[in-house]
């Protein structure tokens, strides 16, 4: 990305977890088969197993801390659950395409910020060693503010903490429902799939080119 982008203010958005981040279905794969669980009993917990789907929802708005999320998931899996978000992300590593993109973006004077919902940071920080604190201009965790994505209430929140309306900012998200509350503010959007091509279509959208059709759409 250049380093001269000719732009009135412009914003970033970026999810956390499979964004900035390598995937993290992938690392749940692996702590299931390191357990030995079926490859998708994590995914099964936490997004059809009403308990743990209801466990992992108050984990994210913050109604719960990380340690209870951990003692009472650990049953629904079968295994300990001891440090259980810990050995579940053990694989988690930032992407670099997007991180150095995201760094290329600021120093081109774009307003860079996190909208992420929250896996709380303690006994385990999945967060640390990001520089969330310094290299970005605004960071939006779900948790702090007792709401989650898609919630339409929380994406305002970064808007106003970078200065900047709708429909100068892109959205970039893994997950196509909470790119919708983001487009019907106006936002550009990216559904991030291959870490290359996300790159290749945030830069073109923060130099103003219009949305291709069927790309960035959120749909899918």
């Amino acid at each position: 990305m250049s380093d001269s982008l000719e732009l009135e203010p412009r914003g970033l958005v970026l999810d956390f977890g499979g964004v900035l981040t390598t995937s993290v279905a992938e690392c749940a794969r692996a702590f299931c088969l390191r357990e030995g669980l079926a490859p998708d009993a994590f995914t099964q917990v936490i997004s059809a197993d009403p308990v743990g789907r209801a466990l992992f929802a108050d984990l994210e708005c913050g109604a719960i801390e990380q340690a209870e999320w951990n003692e009472c998931t650990g049953p629904l899996l079968g295994v300990d659950g001891t440090g259980l978000l810990g050995r579940v992300l053990a694989d988690l590593r930032p992407e670099p395409l997007v991180v150095d993109a995201a760094r290329a973006a600021r120093r081109a004077g774009v307003r860079v910020g996190v909208l992420s919902n929250s896996l709380g940071r303690s006994p385990y920080d999945p967060y640390a060693g990001y520089g969330l604190d310094t290299e970005y201009d605004a960071v939006v965790l779900s948790g702090d503010y007792r709401l989650r994505k898609p919630d339409p209430e929380l994406y305002p929140i970064v808007l106003g903490l970078l200065g900047l309306p709708a429909g100068a900012c892109v959205f970039v998200d893994d997950s196509a429902r909470n790119l919708l509350p983001a487009q019907d503010l106006g936002m550009a959007v990216v559904l991030d799939a291959e870490p290359a091509d996300t790159v290749a279509e945030i830069t073109r959208l923060l130099r103003g080119a219009p949305a291709e059709s069927g790309s960035g759409s959120g749909e899918g």
